[in-house]
């Protein structure tokens, strides 16, 4: 199954999302609940005491005026109160069916392996094999830096308000609302901006899935149909159209556990494809210096892109922390974070260099699309895929369909609500198609949707949230030290950003719109 994460979550058969934990975890906090929520600096044993100091006060001063008793007053009451222990979100939250350390891990593992392991020998091609070997190591580092960040925050931030759990934009209000004063009247518009961004991503992955299943059953059409008829091949559109009935039907299931029969199926043919891949990449590999060591930088950052959507899996990390039955060997040391993302990044390096190894410039956007055309045991790969993805479009658009229904349609909607939710479900898949049909280019939109999206929700909201969270906690050089951690973070995102975006975009209007 392919990924960009969740990068692609197309891999989850759970109904575990940022905005639709409140099924599983009632105790999570949605951005209205948190809004208007205070901590009083008085505790219940110090109101207690008070009131019976004023009781007892009360009592002398109206019955016994002479009696001695008069003289006590509140601060002269000795009362032995007990602590009150300080409050820990992990040990408040109340999850229906938790999950466990490795259930956890393997989740995290199929979050982040999807899609993006195919591109990356193109973006090994992007930027040379020394260049993208250091720098995919460097981005696998600092997605996981950025991770760990997050869920710190969001912590810290459940600690305060005393709230067992939150998702993403609830977590970005509230950190908002802890920053500089100067920012905190934007904080009621701060989950509208991180739902918008999960959308572009979503529907970007589910547009990058639909050019995926396209191109690959394009290529096995064209061998066999070129082969026996000696005909051109149709445009790639015309296949993007063919599967749009398809694709309405399998995203009107409208419960996901209906799709885990087919998404496990989906896995098994993913896992049977990736040996395939493998026996072709390994098979006469041409030798190292007939490759480039250091690409042209104009398309380095294509290579930033790709590598970032096919590493990052943030849409589904605050899900799975908050579903664990322990959350706290999320993050630690050899927690399920670490464990799962060190393997990732070895895993992507290996696949990118040796598919670069092999195929060299003439690396496609996918690998699958680079295997040998005439090859049976290739063009089922190819099919496999193509089925695998196809299931996993539905998953992605779930999570987009359950954004767009529950935070806005659905509230306002009277009568009629299955009627307008098959609307919404069909509309988003129209929506996939036609980006799909405007950009039939996987590469690029690869890269798109990693500088666009992922750049900002994966690498410089964590560090403006923990920024914003512990502003007030730092004084003189540790704040500033602090203040330049985070800043370099997000001077790296917004240079990606840029820059990533600004390439791709221009790549695409180049190679699409130009002629026009």
């Amino acid at each position: 199954m392919m990924s960009g994460k969740q990068g692609d979550g197309e891999h989850l058969t759970i109904s575990i999302k940022d905005d639709k934990m409140g099924y599983d975890n009632p105790a999570m906090e949605q951005p209205s609940q948190v809004k208007n929520r205070k901590i009083s600096n008085a505790t219940s044993h110090e109101k207690v005491a008070v009131e019976l100091a004023n009781n007892i006060n009360g009592y002398n001063k109206n019955t016994h005026p002479d009696n001695s008793l008069t003289s006590v007053s509140t601060n002269s009451l000795k009362l032995h109160k007990k602590p009150e222990k300080e409050y820990d979100p992990y040990d408040h939250r109340e999850v229906k069916h938790p999950t466990t350390y490795w259930e956890t891990l393997v989740h995290m593992l199929k979050a982040s392996l999807g899609t993006g392991i195919l591109a990356m020998p193109d973006a090994f091609h992007n930027a040379g094999y020394v260049v993208a070997t250091i720098g995919t190591i460097v981005i696998g580092f600092l997605c996981t830096y950025t991770i760990h960040i997050l869920i710190s925050t969001e912590y810290e931030l459940c600690r305060r308000k005393k709230l067992p759990s939150m998702n993403y934009p609830a977590t970005a209000q509230a950190a908002v609302e802890e920053g500089p004063p100067a920012i905190r009247k934007i904080a009621p518009y701060v989950p509208v901006i991180c739902n918008i961004f999960l959308l572009m991503y979503q529907i970007g992955s589910c547009c990058i899935y639909v050019v995926f299943i396209s191109s690959n059953i394009k290529d096995v059409v064209d061998h066999y149909h070129g082969m026996h008829y000696g005909e051109p091949s149709f445009d790639i559109r015309y296949y993007m159209l063919i599967f749009l009935l398809p694709l309405i039907l399998i995203n009107w299931v409208r419960n996901l556990k209906y799709l885990a029969p087919l998404s496990t199926l989906a896995n098994i043919v993913t896992l049977i494809s990736f040996a395939i891949i493998f026996y072709y990449m390994f098979s006469e590999v041409p030798d190292i210096h007939d490759r480039v060591a250091v690409a042209p930088f104009k398309s380095m950052p294509l290579f930033f892109g790709t590598v970032l959507f096919a590493m990052e899996a943030i849409g589904v990390v605050m899900p799975l922390e908050n579903e664990m039955k322990e959350p706290v060997k999320f993050g630690s040391a050899f927690g399920v974070l670490n464990c799962a993302m060190l393997p990732i990044t070895l895993l992507y390096t290996f696949v990118g260099f040796f598919g670069y190894l092999k195929y060299g410039s003439d690396v496609k956007g996918s690998i699958t699309l680079s295997l040998p055309p005439g090859d049976v045991l290739a063009q089922s790969a190819r099919v496999m895929l193509a089925f695998a993805i196809f299931v996993t479009h539905a998953v992605s658009c779930y999570v987009a369909f359950d954004i767009t229904w529950r935070q806005y349609v659905g509230p306002k909607v009277v009568k009629g609500k299955i009627f307008w939710e098959y609307i919404v479900r069909t509309g988003l898949v129209f929506i996939t198609i036609i980006l799909a049909i405007a950009i039939p280019d996987l590469e690029l939109f690869i890269s798109l949707i990693g500088a666009l999206c992922l750049s900002t929700m994966g690498l410089s909201f964590p560090a403006l949230l923990q920024l914003f969270t512990f502003w007030n906690e730092y004084e003189g050089v540790q704040f500033v030290l602090f203040f330049l951690k985070n800043l370099t973070i997000i001077l790296i995102a917004l240079l990606g950003f840029l820059v990533g975006t600004a390439t791709s975009v221009q790549a695409i209007i180049v190679k699409f719109f130009a002629p026009l």
